[in-house]
């Protein structure tokens, strides 16, 4: 299985696509596509470049990133880890 991630294009955030195609900030409402699926997922999210910035398709297992990026994209998916973010000036 594999979702479609990416970065909003008015704030930076990290995005995911819904199984509609439409962007969510949660991984766990990011759609769940396998083969061509995921190719049209993504072609759908890197047509809406007001959007979605440098879509992305990330292999998951369980609903959480898998394979050799796997740490990265659950380091993204829990936000920013510098400055305030850690509760620090």
């Amino acid at each position: 299985m594999k979702i479609v991630t990416a970065n909003r294009l008015s704030d930076g955030r990290v995005i995911y696509a819904d199984p509609s195609g439409d962007p969510v900030e949660a991984l766990d409402r990011a759609g769940r596509f396998d083969g061509e699926a995921a190719d049209a997922a993504l072609s759908l999210a890197t047509g809406n470049p007001a959007t979605f910035v440098n879509p992305y398709l990330v292999e998951v297992d369980d609903g959480r990133p898998s394979g050799r990026d796997r740490f990265k994209e659950l380091i993204r998916s829990q936000g920013p880890t510098v400055g305030h973010s850690l509760g620090r000036p």
